[in-house]
């Protein structure tokens, strides 16, 4: 094993068990600071750890699928894994960033709160390199027992303990599900390896016992992006969680879920994706309609966003649909902005908790007269989401909606599957400019005194302006680095009733 691969997990849990350390002799009042201490860490390892990375795999025979440097390890280190790694580790140093504005919100153990959050990124951290069923099982386990903790983290509101709770009783199925799907897999297929098992599909493929187990694992991997149909924890553990948790579970957890399907459907079994292609389709069908027809009444904004999040992964799955590497590209792409809306938007709800304690859409009112830095970040998070252009949200859901539409011609279905995208786009336009209203058009607020905003919530909030309208302006840049990591897979595979020289 070369732990030189490593070494950014390595450098994030003892940053980890550093700040843990650094609790026992800090005073109270200054363990607010810690948190900003943490995300410097990450930072650091962001810029450090990240550069190592790079130099390491470019001088490491590290593997491709199909490639001949193919290799065996558990653990890989390619251009996917690089991508996603950056991405988690800032959505990291964004999240501590919220969390020193929430902290005086969480009362004891402010400390461990920040701690915890940075084992939930060392898991992902994991997840983008896992190469095998038992990394892959290992590293969601890790993310899923430490959100458990986050989300329950108010001890004194029930709405937290609620979530806490309902996080754990479906978290645990989705982990019995994959668990049960792991063996089965592991007893037809006689390895956890992707390499191995993406060598052996074509004998596997007619094995009813190996496809039963790849079911069961599929299901738990949709349970963490909240699809359709394993959906129904994602609004009411959103609303209840702390915002900085739900925020982090909004966009790392589901990013985890994203490249380990990545990793499963087109780098370990590839052919047998092919052949579940209409599954797919319903799939993000389905969850694009629940989620945006569900998001239209809802009047508390974390739990908008829980909806919004499902439909949100309807449209990430549009990318998998697509079978083609522009479709993983757009994926990529549209995670990217993702991040930056959805962090965006929970960094204002941060804020405005903190003076009203509420996040229904009444508490909005005049938040533009109190502070037209948070009401015009929320602004544009709704409209990038919204995917109105030039923002990064609507030149990620063109990619994806571009990715699906050559393969009407071999199969009509995805003609509708595009219908159903295209209706759940108008439809979000009525709830996500239903934010702005309330911003900014909600009536008369009883208190219009100015919001401040401190200056890492700023830092925060200047960091996802940036990228939201950098990534809408300035494509080529991120669609530079999404390009080799979309193309660790190769080509993909095709339904055999299409074509050869369908992609």
């Amino acid at each position: 094993m070369n732990y030189s691969l490593l070494q950014v997990e390595l450098l994030v849990a003892l940053l980890g068990l550093g700040v843990l350390l650094a609790d026992l002799w800090l005073p109270p009042r200054h363990r607010r600071a810690l948190g900003l201490a943490a995300a410097a860490g990450l930072m650091l390892v962001f810029i450090v750890g990240i550069r190592g990375a790079v130099d390491t795999y470019a001088g490491a025979a590290e593997y491709a699928f199909g490639a001949p440097k193919a290799r065996t390890g558990m653990y890989v280190l390619d251009n996917l894994a690089v991508f996603f790694k950056q991405f988690f580790l800032l959505a990291g140093i964004l999240v501590l960033l919220m969390s020193v504005e929430y902290s005086d919100r969480i009362g004891s153990g402010v400390s461990e709160f920040f701690a915890l959050v940075i084992f939930a990124l060392l898991g992902m951290l994991f997840a983008a390199s896992a190469n095998d069923l038992v990394l892959l099982f290992a590293s969601l386990e890790l993310v899923t027992i430490t959100f458990v903790v986050l989300n329950s983290y108010q001890r004194g509101r029930a709405a937290s303990i609620e979530a806490g709770v309902k996080y754990l009783i479906m978290g645990a199925l989705a982990s019995a599900f994959m668990v049960f799907g792991i063996a089965l897999v592991f007893g037809s297929a006689n390895t956890t390896n992707f390499s191995e098992i993406h060598a052996a599909q074509k004998q596997l493929a007619g094995n009813p016992v190996f496809l039963v187990g790849l079911a069961m694992l599929l299901g738990g991997l949709l349970f963490k992006i909240a699809a359709v149909p394993f959906q129904m924890w994602a609004p009411d553990v959103y609303q209840g969680s702390p915002a900085p948790a739900t925020a982090f579970l909004a966009v790392g957890s589901k990013a985890a879920g994203i490249v380990l399907l990545l990793r499963v459907l087109f780098g370990a079994v590839p052919q047998i994706t092919a052949q579940w292609s209409h599954l797919l389709v319903w799939i993000a069908a389905l969850t694009i309609l629940y989620g945006s027809l569900c998001a239209i009444p809802q009047r508390s904004l974390k739990r908008l966003m829980g909806y919004s999040s499902i439909a949100n992964a309807g449209y990430l799955l549009l990318g998998f649909a697509s079978l083609r590497a522009e479709g993983v590209n757009g994926v990529l792409y549209y995670l990217a902005g993702y991040l930056f809306t959805v962090l965006a938007a929970f960094a204002v709800v941060c804020v405005v908790l903190r003076h009203t304690d509420s996040d229904d859409l009444s508490a909005l009112a005049g938040l533009g007269q109190r502070s037209p830095l948070l009401a015009g970040a929320l602004a544009l998070a709704m409209a990038s989401l919204a995917g109105i252009p030039p923002l990064a949200g609507f030149l990620g859901k063109f990619l994806l909606l571009k990715s699906i539409v050559p393969n009407g011609a071999y199969d009509p279905g995805y003609y509708c599957l595009l219908g159903v995208a295209v209706f759940g786009v108008v439809v979000s336009l009525y709830y996500y400019f239903g934010v702005i209203r309330a911003v900014y058009w909600g009536g008369q607020a009883s208190d219009l005194s100015p919001i401040a905003t401190s200056w890492p919530v700023r830092i925060a909030l200047a960091v996802c302006i940036a990228g939201i309208f950098w990534l809408g302006l300035f494509p080529d840049n991120l669609l530079s680095l999404t390009g080799p990591a979309a193309g660790v897979f190769g080509k993909l595979a095709t339904p055999a009733s299409w074509p050869a020289n369908a992609h």
